[in-house]
């Protein structure tokens, strides 16, 4: 297996360490201050100007002030603590106008999010099983009614065939931390992948982040742990026609010797993201 891309590596070093300090940023005591916000503000100037004209063409959102939008719920806030949206947010490359799948939506905590990166313009799906995980999609279904959520639309479709055969063209497919669980219930995990891809539209990208267990470890730690071997998601992705383009390691935690469920989590859980695109 060839050495994956760094987190950003292709935008430049001086632009990943100018977002890398807006990460800790938002995360630190200074976020909800006005020094924080002036500072913070600089920092993305910086990286923007860092980025160059190819960037600013591309209109990259500001996906701080997004983050600590006003209208956002005191619970999302709390999880933004735990789940470090902004650089996944970056990493994704998420921007306004897309359409996105949203997999294994749960609740809706990062459907939302999407949603409210796209805008009015765009236009997010969020798929959830229709005959598992019956308090996710009652989250969802409440979460809908807010404003954030008005361009989002609930799929109660199974995760082998995720999307009608009308919705096509899709700019990005999002699978945050549920690919582990298609190991272990009805899913049909090549048929999924395959569907995937085919909602896609050339040069289309597909994120997937999940809690990491050992290499080579078995399928049955996906339900055990709640965990599953990155490179078994690899393998399978690949093999439904995805190219693997980049590794993000902003959710790394080395410390984790990946041996204990995830549910309730221990302590910090290492979490891999893996971006694939379908060629052009």
């Amino acid at each position: 297996m060839s050495t994956p891309e760094r987190t950003l590596g292709r935008e430049g070093e001086g632009i990943e360490n100018m977002r890398f300090f807006a990460s800790r940023l938002c995360r630190s005591r200074l976020a909800g201050s006005r020094l924080g916000r002036t500072v913070l503000g600089a920092a993305m100037a910086v990286a923007a100007i860092l980025a160059g004209p190819a960037a600013s063409a591309q209109n990259v959102p500001d996906y701080a002030a997004i983050l600590a939008a006003p209208d956002r719920s005191d619970a999302d806030r709390q999880a933004d603590r735990r789940r470090d949206p902004l650089p996944f947010l970056t990493f994704a490359g998420l921007k306004e106008g897309m359409k996105v799948l949203d997999m294994g939506a749960g609740g809706g905590y990062s459907t939302e999010l999407v949603a409210r990166v796209v805008g009015p313009a765009g236009r997010v799906f969020g798929q959830n099983p229709p005959d598992k995980f019956e308090r996710a999609r009652t989250a969802f279904a409440k979460r809908a009614e807010q404003p954030g959520m008005k361009n989002a639309t609930a799929l109660l479709r199974p995760y082998d065939d995720p999307v009608p055969a009308d919705t096509r063209d899709l700019d990005m497919i999002t699978f945050l931390f549920f690919y582990h669980d298609t190991t272990y219930i009805d899913v049909d995990r090549a048929e999924m992948n395959r569907k995937l891809f085919a909602a896609l539209k050339p040069g289309g990208v597909l994120v997937i982040a999940d809690h990491s267990a050992k290499p080579g470890a078995d399928l049955a730690v996906a339900k055990t742990l709640h965990r599953i071997d990155e490179n078994v998601v690899r393998r399978e992705v690949e093999a439904a026609g995805f190219k693997f383009v980049a590794e993000g390691d902003f959710w790394r935690t080395p410390a984790d010797a990946r041996e204990t469920s995830t549910q309730p989590p221990p302590g910090p859980v290492d979490n891999f993201v893996l971006k694939f695109q379908k060629p052009l």
